[in-house]
């Protein structure tokens, strides 16, 4: 299968599938009409190549769109599973809209700011000194409900199937649960119901590549959020192979191979601009 890929280090172990950077896309775009999609492009090529250049990308369009930003992307699950969605309260940043969203939460409650990632726009909320601090940080005002977890669930989806799971714990300075915070990799049985919720978030939502990451209170799971890239430290350790899985669902949603995915039967990194 001929492919484009922007992203190197997803894509390094993948046949067939030719490296451009980014920035050099309008140099190749006899390259990129001839390709059979593209693949991890960044979020300021998508409507070039959507639109413009009519080619199907990897991960789906709506796995970018919906995955971009927790606004819209709280707004999707409160559409289609609002018991599994946490308490929130999205409103424009005003004096008043912020006082409202104090009296409507109590204590302690979580702020986030909406484009960010790796627990660096998480706030938990226990005084008015944390709200102003978070309230001088975030554009909007986007708050929610304090679950009384010590560790979260990360579930990884790609394609058309969950493809690996692992628990994160709490980090020695407790409240953050990402494993780029400080949070721990914990191996252990997922549940059914959370497994269950992810399926029906990214087939209802159209997403084919996404770290969702569930709270489970009781038997009770909690979507938090997703993201359309994530860590694999957690997977390696179950050795799920992420490019394979990849490659194979692209075999059968955009055409037959037609060369072998791993030439002489090696690993073939993809070919440099």
């Amino acid at each position: 299968m001929d492919l484009i890929t922007f992203d190197a280090l997803r894509s390094c172990h993948m046949g067939g599938v030719r490296y451009l950077k980014p920035e050099t896309m309008y140099a190749h775009l006899d390259s990129i009409r001839a390709a059979r999609g593209v693949i991890f492009p960044a979020y300021w090529q998508l409507n070039s190549l959507l639109y413009a250049l009519r080619k199907p990308v990897f991960p789906s369009e709506a796995s970018y769109r919906i995955g971009h930003d927790k606004v819209e992307m709280t707004r999707c699950f409160q559409a289609i599973a609002p018991q599994h969605t946490p308490y929130t309260l999205i409103l424009s940043h005003t004096p008043s809209h912020a006082e409202r969203a104090w009296d409507s939460m109590g204590l302690p409650f979580v702020a986030k700011i909406p484009r960010s990632s790796m627990g660096e726009g998480v706030f938990l909320i226990e005084s008015r000194a944390d709200w102003g601090h978070y309230l001088d940080r975030s554009p909007v005002i986007y708050v929610q409900e304090y679950l009384p977890i010590d560790r979260d669930l990360r579930i990884v989806w790609v394609g058309d199937a969950i493809v690996g799971g692992y628990w994160r714990t709490q980090s020695p300075q407790g409240f953050y649960n990402n494993v780029a915070r400080g949070g721990q990799i914990e191996q252990g049985l997922i549940p059914l119901e959370a497994r269950q919720l992810v399926e029906h978030l990214a087939t209802s939502l159209g997403i084919n590549h996404g770290g969702f990451d569930i709270a489970m209170v009781g038997s009770h799971p909690y979507v938090l959020e997703f993201n359309r890239l994530f860590g694999n430290q957690g997977l390696a350790i179950s050795n799920v192979d992420l490019e394979q899985r990849i490659i194979d669902y692209l075999h059968r949603h955009w055409g037959e191979e037609d060369q072998p995915l791993h030439p002489e039967g090696g690993r073939r990194p993809p070919t440099a601009a």
